[in-house]
Order: structure tokens, then sequence, then C-alpha cells
């Protein structure tokens, strides 16, 4: 019989919808039931293309007597993190206070009240490497539960006490400056990893908003070693594992530092990051690899993650059938050599194994290798790789493929906007503007209600239950501002200030200008979550400055650059000591620094002039500038008030820190007024 779950929208709770585990959502009657029974909640929480959640479901979930343990003795939650990101940000907190590390599936014991005693992440069905098997687990905690109540009720308390008291202090009243922005770089410079590129150590996350950073840097000041950590990061990352070498699009993460064996799952937010900062790495340098792999990941979003409804799912699975009825991780991507044979034939084989690096040892499990494109002197026939590169792809299309979670995530897919405006934008390419487009107007039309409020989920054009939370509030303005700036259509510009009056009324503490990531009206919790720093992607807390940033720039909304300017003074803080974890942070400021710049270009919308103009502006790397365009009487945005043609020819112009440059008909004038 299926469980509670089976009227739920999220692929993932759907997937335990036939679990013999008695699950329930997220809900008040859930913690009611546990009180009414006088027993604990087993809270599970993970999302549908996490690979170790798959693996607890089978190993425990699915165990007929280790669900009727778990019904007997606990009331059962499980929860789709990308669904409801507050609840998975204060649970993780507290497991990663209490444990020093965190990571899905995490598994949390909680009272009746909510209040968390006991935290894990995945347990094994037996005894292992020092961790106790779930079963171990549940009846532990049981244990402790029946037998020692209140030394239970005063770990809880005092977590929630701790909790309480890890508020944020602000940091800072001023914001970040040019010190501030030089330690920051100094610090990445010492965590490069100057023969892999990216930071750090495995695993190896692509650390989009960190590059988006150094690229504004080094357009604000000229620093090269910044434009070549971005590059040479961007360069590695493509060559690798990481990136589908058939298909286009990235993979979550790599194991290794090389970049070579990836987590296969595909995430939208992931592949929209890394479209837009291939984009501007090659509107920085015109890279010819950055060209490629920025118009690549475009195609594979809008190929393999657009929805009927208009919107991009949220991620392709890391598993998928390998044939041979086994579900496997990678198993859709990697190749033997004697699999390239059977497609290609053993000449075109041969060279696919050398120009891929597929080995007969293999790069991954089992004699398979991950395709890479390893550098290699001499030259190879471009029409032949490009005709085995398409026999591959033909073949591999014919592979069971991995499920993917059709969700629509409000935040997600306002990073997709933005992505695909801009590099429908740069390469001429309409069809991905219209792509943008699209994804916008399901999100005004399904996710947004008649007080622009945000859902944050919706699947099969319903909007679910669930709350925007604050990165979608600044991550969709931010695509809606990306797409005014590149159609010129002010209806996304005055969308953008719907949501972002959201984020000034509704998530923002008036006398200190600390943004919370929930909304003071959103469901209370046991504590407000708050976090400045970026994970996968943006925090809302930077998403939120940077959208509140460029919408001043675009209105003269003094308001809104103002709890801009507040919002960054965290940036002041962190910046210089984690420049790694607040890189859109960072990438702000440099905005801030800059002005941004503001660029109207005004003239009749089919004048091959205007075009030119307005392609300059987009063009410019100056960081966070903004623009507009239009006719002079259209009224269609604020900046193109007032300007009039200079001699009856498309005229641009532009502004910064409340001054402006005389206007210009002409494009190289533009371009050096919006150089360093």
């Amino acid at each position: 019989m299926p469980n509670r779950l089976a009227h739920e929208t999220s692929p993932y709770l759907l997937q335990h919808a036939d679990n013999p585990v008695d699950w329930w959502p997220w809900s008040e009657e859930a913690f009611t039931e546990a009180g009414r029974r006088g027993v604990p909640v087993h809270l599970s929480v993970g999302y549908s293309s996490c690979h170790w959640c798959h693996v607890l479901a089978r190993e425990s979930f699915e165990d007929e007597a280790v669900a009727a343990y778990m019904n007997e003795y606990f009331v059962n939650i499980k929860v789709d993190r990308e669904e409801r990101p507050d609840v998975d940000a204060v649970y993780m907190e507290a497991v990663q206070a209490a444990t020093g590390q965190g990571g899905w599936p995490m598994t949390v014991f909680l009272t009746p009240e909510a209040e968390p005693f006991y935290f894990g992440t995945y347990f094994p069905p037996a005894p292992r490497q020092g961790m106790p098997s779930f079963r171990q687990v549940i009846e532990g905690v049981h244990s402790a539960w029946t037998d020692r109540r209140d030394e239970v009720a005063e770990v809880a308390e005092k977590i929630v006490r701790d909790l309480a008291g890890r508020e944020i202090a602000f940091g800072d009243t001023q914001v970040p400056g040019e010190e501030e922005l030089a330690r920051a770089l100094l610090g990445l410079t010492r965590e490069y990893d100057s023969t892999h590129g990216g930071f750090g150590r495995a695993p190896k996350f692509p650390p989009s908003m960190v590059v988006e950073f150094l690229l504004r840097h080094h357009a604000r000041t000229g620093a090269e070693g910044a434009l070549q950590m971005a590059a040479d990061t961007c360069e590695r990352m493509a060559r690798g594992g990481i990136y589908d070498q058939l298909g286009g699009g990235f993979a979550r993460y790599s194991v290794d530092r090389e970049w070579i064996v990836p987590h296969f799952e595909k995430m939208l937010y992931d592949n929209a990051l890394l479209c837009r900062v291939y984009a501007h790495l090659w509107r920085a340098t015109g890279s010819d690899l950055a060209r490629r792999v920025a118009l690549e990941t475009a195609d594979f979003m809008v190929r393999e993650l657009h929805t009927n409804e208009g919107g991009f799912a949220s991620a392709l699975d890391a598993d998928s059938d390998d044939g041979h009825g086994r579900h496997v991780e990678g198993a859709y991507y990697v190749w033997t050599p004697g699999q390239l044979r059977e497609v290609l034939g053993e000449q075109d084989a041969a060279i696919a194994a050398h120009y891929f690096g597929v080995t007969e040892d293999g790069t991954f499990e089992e004699g398979a290798s991950v395709l890479q494109l390893p550098q290699h002197e001499g030259v190879f026939d471009a029409e032949q790789i490009a005709s085995i590169r398409g026999r591959l792809l033909a073949a591999r299309d014919l592979r069971p493929a991995p499920g993917r979670d059709d969700k629509i995530v409000a935040a997600w897919n306002g990073l997709a906007v933005a992505a695909l405006a801009e590099t429908g934008a740069y390469f001429d390419r309409p069809d991905l503007v219209e792509a943008a487009l699209a994804a916008a107007d399901l999100l005004v039309r399904i996710h947004l209600d008649e007080h622009a409020r945000l859902a944050r989920t919706s699947k099969d054009g319903r909007a679910g239950a669930n709350a925007g939370v604050l990165e979608d509030y600044a991550d969709v303005a931010e695509g809606f501002l990306a797409l005014a700036s590149v159609t010129g259509e002010g209806v996304w510009l005055e969308f953008a200030g719907f949501l972002l009056d959201h984020v000034l009324v509704r998530f923002t503490d008036e006398e200190s200008g600390t943004l919370y990531d929930t909304a003071a009206d959103a469901e209370k919790l046991i504590r407000r979550p708050q976090d400045p720093t970026d994970n996968a992607t943006p925090s809302g807390w930077s998403a939120a400055a940077g959208a509140l940033l460029s919408y001043a720039a675009q209105t003269g909304a003094e308001p809104h650059r103002a709890a801009a300017e507040r919002a960054l003074g965290v940036v002041k803080a962190l910046g210089p000591r984690a420049p790694r974890f607040i890189g859109w942070g960072l990438a702000t400021a440099e905005a801030l620094l800059d002005g941004p710049r503001e660029v109207a270009v005004v003239g009749p919308a089919d004048d091959p002039a205007t075009k030119a103009l307005h392609r300059a502006a987009l063009l410019a790397t100056a960081p966070g500038v903004v623009v507009a365009v239009g006719t002079p009487d259209s009224g269609e945005l604020p900046l193109l008030a007032d300007r009039s043609l200079v001699n009856g020819e498309p005229t641009a112009y532009v502004c910064r820190n409340f001054t402006c440059d005389a206007p210009t008909t002409e494009v190289d004038r533009l371009r050096a007024a919006l150089g360093r």
C-alpha cells in the first residue's frame, strides 16, 4: 500500500511512496501525532538525484523488518531539501555543529516539539568502518528515548539554545573596499591548485561564483593573476570528466583533484551558473573553448531539462540501468575500449580512445573510463572527431537514461533565465533568449500569485505548497533583470521590482539590514535560517545584494541601493577570511566599486546601429553593468527617460556614480567608455 507521500508533488517524495515505512510529509500533523503517541520523530532529508539517498532507501527503507521497527517507535518524516531548503538549513546547521560535517541523506531525530537530539547522514545496513548500522542507530535512539528521556530533553534544549546563539553578527556597517577585495584575491591565490585548477583538494566542486569574482576583479583592476586563475580553472573543468564531452553540461562535482571522475548527477543550478561563467569568460578573452562550452551547456539545458510547461527540471540522476538490470552510478556516461569498438570500428575506436582518454584499465570502475579531453600533441581531423562524437552520442542515446527530477525550482529557473538570455544575446542565438522568456513566463504564470509572492516549486504546471525563500526572490529577480537588459522589455524590470520589494519588507531586519532566508511571516522553525555564505548556488543573502544593486542602477531606487550596501557589510567581514565561500558577494562588491555603470541605448529597434550599440553594451566587462535599450519615447525603462537621439542617430549614454559621459553614436567610443 502506498504511504502518505503518494499525494505529494515532489519526485523525491514520490520515490518513497511505496516504501513499507509509514512516511509523513513535513507537517504540523506529523508532530502532533508524535506528541500523541509519545514517540520521537525520525527526519530523513534528501533529494532525487542524490546517489547515497537511493542507497539508504534500498538498504533500509525498503527492508520490511527495519520499516516495521521505524513505524512502531517513530513518526517518520521525509523531506525533499530542494522543496524545503529552510528545514534543511536549520537541521543541517545542527548536524554540522554537532558532528563537524554534513551531507545527504541527512538523518535527524527530533522531539515532538521539533527539537533535534541525535544526528547523522548515511548509515549502512551492517556496521562498517566505525559506522553503526541504521538498525543499531534507531534501536539506540529508541532505547535512549525510553530509558533516558530527561537526558534527551536536556540535549535537545541545549542544541536549540546553541543554535539560537549562532545568529549572524552583521559584521560591519561599511561596504567592502579595495583592501578587502585585494585580501580576498590573496586568500584565493593561497588555496588555488596551480596544477589542476580550482581550489582546495578533493572532492572538487565547480567554483562558479568565485570565477565570477575573478573575472570582475580583472575587469576592474587589470589583475592578470585573477584572469589566469579563472581561465585555467575553466579550461581544466571543461577538459575533465566533470564535463560531458558528448552531450555538454556539467556533473555536480569531481571526486578527485584532477576533475576526472565526477559524481554524475547533473543539476540545473550548476549548469545555469557555469553556462553564464563560460559566456562571461568568452566575453573577457574571446576563448573558443569558453564559447563552445557556454553554448553546449545552454543546449544541454534546453535539450534535456526543458519541461512541457516552459521551465527547466531540477536534475538528472547519477544512477541509471547498466543494461543488465543493475542501477549503477555513471552507467549512462562511461565507456570501455570494447564499447568504443562496437560503435566505431577498430580504427576510429583507437582514435577516440586516444582523444577522450579511454584506457584498458579504465579511469572509473570495472574497466570503464569517463570521457575527458586531455591535452594532446599533434592535430586531429576536426570532421573525423565530429563524426566520432556524433556516433557515440547516438549510441549513448540508446542506453537507459538517468531519471529526471521534473519539479521546477524558482531560484534555479531564475539562474537559467539569466544564463540563457545572456548567452543567446552574446552568440546571436535568439532561440536561447526565447527559452529564457518561456521560463520567465512560467515563473510569472505559475509561481507568482496576485501579491507577487513566489511559490518555491511547481510540477506539471501546478504550484507547490511551499513558500519561496530569499534565494527564490533574489535569483528570479536576477533572471528578470538580465532579460530586461537583453530584450529591452520593461515588464521584466517591473516584475523584478515586485520581488525585491518583498526582500526589503519581508526578508530584511529593519534595524540592522540583516537578511534572513525565510520571510517574517513564514512557518516558524526552531530557528529562522540565515546564511550569507555560498554553497552550490549564491546564498540568498549575496544574490539579493546583487539583484538589489542592479535594480537600483536601472531605476535610481535609493532604498534598494542602500539595502544592497547594508547587505554587503557581511562581505567586508567574511570576504578576506573565507573568499571561497562568498564569491557572489565579492562579485557584487566589485560591481559596487565600479559603480555599477549604467548604459542607455536609444534608437529604433530595427536599426543596425541601435543593435550594434546594444551589443557593445551587453559585451562590456565592466562589473555589474546594467543596460537599457529602447526608443526615446518608449517609457519602457527608467534609464531611457530624457535620452534623445544625437543628430537623429541611435545613441548610447554611459553614467557611473551619478556622473554621465557625453552621449556617443560610435560603437568604439562606447566600448572605450566601458573599459577600465
